[in-house]
């Protein structure tokens, strides 16, 4: 397994996305809890990066601001070699929309929408007339299998339709990266591997690159690279 390459080493070739020494505190009170401790990764387009680690590692935390859901209490993020941090709240979610595609362990579809209706939502937040993105959305429904589903709301699917629906969603804006946040670790072992292998073919077809938190050692080494993170330091 590899291990995280400095930035420095990717100088070659503008990474997707990087990562310079990102620093996560909480604070409660007058406790204050280092989560990640200068952490530092790149990733170039169409790669497929992983990792692992133990519950209470920092994984989810390093997600969330690698999607810019949080803000690291010190440390830089790049984008195709442009800065993010210090931009706007408003500024971060047009790009997240526009450039990021988000998959978690729970689908977060929203219950009272068709599945064809929860994969049009970013498009439509996109720009995308009616028409264009419901023709988007029912393509990758189709692509994940769920041409039969397409008017089914979440409660109508079964575990691993729902998965499948939140990586269409997730996929459908053709993001240039895609944070994926243990993608099948609410199913079981056969619709776990069957959900990965359909999330890795569009992926792969779409040349979005990937960054998955996992427990799972055997889908982790479906990947590119395999990087560890232990007491907030990647290995």
């Amino acid at each position: 397994m590899d291990t995280v390459s400095s930035p420095s080493e990717s100088s070659s070739a503008t990474a997707v996305l990087e990562a310079r020494a990102l620093v996560r505190t909480f604070e409660e009170g007058s406790v204050k809890t280092e989560v990640l401790k200068g952490v530092s990764l790149s990733l170039q387009s169409g790669e497929l990066v992983a990792v692992i680690g133990k519950s209470g590692s920092g994984k989810s935390t390093l997600l969330h601001l690698l999607g810019t859901l949080d803000t690291p209490t010190s440390g830089e993020l790049f984008f195709e070699g442009n800065p993010l941090t210090g931009r706007s709240a408003a500024q971060l979610a047009r790009f997240r929309n526009q450039s990021l595609g988000f998959v978690y362990q729970f689908h977060h579809l929203l219950g009272d929408f068709s599945a064809l209706e929860n994969v049009m939502f970013p498009l439509l937040i996109g720009g995308q007339s009616t028409q264009e993105a419901a023709r988007t959305a029912r393509q990758f429904l189709e692509q994940v299998g769920l041409e039969q589903r397409l008017d089914y709301r979440p409660g109508e699917l079964s575990g691993g339709e729902r998965q499948r629906t939140a990586i269409a969603r997730a996929l459908c804006t053709r993001p240039k990266l895609v944070l994926a946040d243990e993608p099948t670790g609410n199913l079981d072992d056969a619709n776990s591997r069957v959900v990965f292998e359909l999330f890795l073919t569009l992926v792969r077809r779409e040349g979005s690159a990937v960054i998955m938190v996992t427990h799972d050692e055997a889908l982790a080494g479906r990947c590119d690279r395999v990087l560890h993170l232990s007491d907030g330091v990647l290995k």
